[in-house]
């Protein structure tokens, strides 16, 4: 690997000096001076550097191994009594199960010893799978870190045990269900180890319970919300899981069986095998969602009411079992009114900004969706379903939907459909998905995924019918553990334009324990258009070089890991190649974790611009010219899982042919983990920049609060104001789980204008209750 590093830089010095050589003669490099181009070359001698040291650095690189060629074993028994989910585990059948507790450490330093002892026993019954954990800690109820009570709670901040399950044996595939000291539930998927579904929820019950010792935590599972296949007959069950246990205060990770430092505990390739199981057959069931809306809506100019509504809505989910390997979802006259809202942003990037999904029917099964996993190109993106014209336009109602998949060990089949009805501005439209995935080898898969966007016919709006069409291959590969490689290609055909476009990406990593490298690569015609997916430009080849070493310096026991590196970024059209658009260089000598967690960074950023096209950030025109300019910045976190944490990011250098600095700031107070408070501010201040060397300052103030009872019961409330925009806008939402997964919500939003005069202004109130039932 050292030797394939030292040639690939060399033949880039040396590159660079032909390129100084022959600097005048390139359309490449026109309009830049030679001290620009100076620059480049430092840049570049800085990359050879770089690239020689670490990769010098990695010579002996002994911590990685492969997965067991017999994995280790663990038995489930089965319950002779009653088993009460109550976080206590004093029932006869915990005392008689099992232990698992031959756990490995890989944070901070990859080892067999550690100083958190994690005992683990599953037992199971005809309808179950219980696991129960003691998670032993000398400082017991002191020594707990917890946040908050929220779902799906953030992983880095807070104590955490979890257990992930591949009950098809796919070793690409896995769930996973997690919860702290205090029982809020944090379920996902996994797939590969490259692409995780935080928002996918099941149906399961964890309970906790803390003392001076440490603390216990009781699941029960059903085996409705796994899918697994049927057994032949006499043959037993084996199912593929791993245990993982954060603690928080010293930020130890713990894993069950031993995983290396490279990976997460979603390597199943690695996972122990889970036998004695007995599981019920798999069978057809049936999962209810239904839900009822009370929806009143004011918009306001001035004191002068302009619109008001009151609507009530009935609507649901319905998740049908087929069989284990087959799941058919319904949806109608779907709802999204507890979704998080987004965050405000000031874009001064020639970039579009990606704004992830936050709705919970398309965020369910994500990751078997093309390019998921890359937010450059994406054939696929269910934010364009639901509204009426863009990424931020208004919201379109969902009449009625429906998503089919199909996952064995060797396949995945699935496909999506929804209607979105009309609105004022909008015709009706039609979307369809298609996603046939075969897996080969240990880790590896091709794909293919074929989407369908048809625009209704609106002839008050004068809007004609209009077909969308993507059809995409794609793969992933792993060759070897350290290896991923994966690639896509996409073609788009838009009826509107008669146009064909075309849009891939390539990918190539290598990491280890002490390790990272990636080339990356990825192109999109000027008329690739996915009705149905996201890309971040159009006409452009995009190339990116990173690679970063990881320290853990033994004479330096406070810090527990220390990167340094650079990622590398070069654009050019895709029309023309030699049309250079865009190049920088993030380079980090020093990204430092602390033993508590904490870090502090700072890194320096070269940007070369090449900008030919109508660009006013901000409002900000620019002209178009050549520009090189160099920004600088420190940024820090504070342990995050402590009462009170802070966080600072300072920002400053040129900007096109101005300059621009960034602050970044804030706090969050957490006393307890049934109060958080968080305050954040932005501000930048850019001087003399654009045409008319014009000054701005923006600034983004950011609010919220979370209160909550327990787990089951919380409020948060959420204000942010743009200065630019010069609007605010509050979010208020309670939420009571009064049985699992049902949940009762009132809403509150409210959004001011002041950019208008007459202030304008839009009030919205949502009551809403949600009913889960599985049969």
């Amino acid at each position: 690997m050292e030797k394939i590093v030292i040639i690939i830089s060399v033949f880039i010095l040396r590159v660079a000096n032909n390129l100084n050589a022959q600097f005048t003669q390139l359309e490449l490099f026109s309009g830049f001076d030679k001290r620009d181009f100076s620059n480049f070359k430092c840049t570049i001698t800085v990359l050879f550097l770089v690239c020689s040291i670490n990769s010098g650095a990695q010579e002996k690189e002994t911590d990685n191994f492969p997965p067991p060629e017999n994995p280790k074993e663990i038995v489930a028994i089965k319950t002779t009594g009653v088993i009460t989910i109550d976080g206590k585990l004093n029932e006869a059948d915990w005392e008689n199960a099992p232990i698992t507790s031959e756990f490995f450490k890989i944070e901070p330093v990859q080892s067999k010893s550690f100083k958190y002892r994690t005992e683990v026993r599953i037992l199971y019954d005809d309808k179950n799978l219980y696991i129960g954990a003691f998670c032993k800690d000398s400082l017991g109820v002191k020594g707990i870190r917890v946040q908050d009570l929220r779902r799906d709670f953030s992983y880095t901040e807070n104590d955490i045990f979890g257990i992930q399950i591949d009950a098809q044996n796919t070793k690409q595939y896995a769930v996973s269900f997690q919860t702290t000291p205090y029982g809020n539930q944090r379920d996902l998927q996994s797939f590969n180890d490259a692409y995780v579904d935080a928002d996918w929820n099941a149906l399961w019950t964890v309970r906790t319970k803390r003392t001076e010792q440490g603390y216990y935590a009781e699941f029960a599972i059903p085996f409705k919300s796994l899918r697994y296949d049927e057994p032949e007959k006499g043959e037993p069950v084996n199912w593929g899981v791993t245990f993982s246990r954060l603690a928080r205060r010293d930020y130890e990770l713990t894993v069950f069986p031993n995983i290396p430092q490279a990976f997460s505990q979603f390597r199943m390739t690695y996972a122990a095998k889970l036998t004695g199981l007995e599981v019920p057959p798999p069978s057809a069931n049936l999962r209810i969602e239904p839900y009822t809306l009370y929806e009143f809506d004011e918009s306001t100019n001035g004191t002068h009411v302009v619109d008001s509504q009151n609507n009530v809505k009935v609507g649901g989910d319905v998740k049908w079992v087929v069989s284990p390997n087959t799941v058919v979802d319904l949806t109608i006259n779907t709802d999204f009114a507890q979704a998080d809202v987004d965050r405000a942003v000031n874009n001064l990037e020639r970039f579009n900004i990606f704004f992830p999904e936050r709705r919970q029917f398309f965020l369910e099964n994500s990751g078997i969706w093309a390019g998921v996993s890359d937010y450059d190109v994406i054939p696929f993106f269910s934010r364009r379903i639901g509204l009426d014209g863009g990424f931020d336009a208004t919201p379109a109602p969902i009449d009625v939907g429906a998503r089919f998949t199909n996952r064995d060990e060797n396949k995945t089949l699935a496909g999506l459909y929804v209607h979105q009805g009309d609105t004022e501005e909008s015709a009706a439209a039609n979307f369809g998905v298609f996603r046939y995935l075969q897996n080969y080898g240990n880790e590896n898969n091709i794909g293919l995924m074929v989407t369908h966007r048809l625009d209704e016919k609106k002839p008050s709006l004068s809007l004609n019918e209009s077909n969308n069409t993507t059809v995409t291959i794609d793969g992933l590969i792993r060759p070897k553990n350290e290896w991923t490689v994966s690639y896509l290609a996409s073609a788009s055909k838009d009826e509107a334009t008669d146009t064909w476009g075309y849009a891939g990406t390539f990918s190539a990593v290598y990491n280890t324990n002490k390790m990272f490298w990636r080339w990356k690569s990825n192109f999109v015609s000027s008329d690739y258009n996915p009705a149905m997916g996201f890309v971040y430009q159009n006409n452009v080849i995009k190339h990116n070089l990173s690679n970063y070493v990881i320290l853990r310096p033994k004479a330096m026991p406070w810090v527990r890991r220390w990167e340094s590196g650079f990622f590398a970024n070069y654009y050019h059209d895709f029309k023309d190649p030699k049309k250079f658009q865009q190049a920088s260089v993030y380079l980090f000598p020093f990204y430092v974790f602390f033993k508590d967690n904490s870090f502090l960074e700072y890194a320096i950023t070269p940007t070369w611009q090449n900008i030919n096209f109508d660009f006013a950030p901000l409002g900000l025109s620019i002209a178009q010219d050549r520009y090189f300019y160099t920004r600088q910045f420190i940024n820090y976190n504070s342990d995050r899982s402590k009462k009170l944490s802070l966080s600072g990011k300072f920002e400053w250098g040129k900007f096109y042919n101005g300059k621009r600095q960034s602050i970044t700031v804030g706090t969050r107070f957490a006393p307890i983990p049934h109060f958080s408070l968080s305050l954040d501010y932005e501000h930048n201040n850019l001087q003399n920049i654009g045409i008319e060397d014009k000054m701005l300052k923006t600034d983004l103030y950011t609010g919220s609060l979370r209160l909550a009872l327990n787990p089951r019961v919380q409020l948060s409330t959420f204000y942010q104001y743009n200065s630019f925009t010069d609007q605010g806008r509050w979010n208020a939402r309670f939420s009571w789980e009064y049985r699992p997964n049902s949940f009762i919500y009132l809403v509150y939003n409210n959004t001011r204008d002041t950019t208008f005069d007459p202030v304008q202004g839009n009030r919205q109130f949502i009551g809403k209750i949600t009913l889960l039932k599985q049969f």
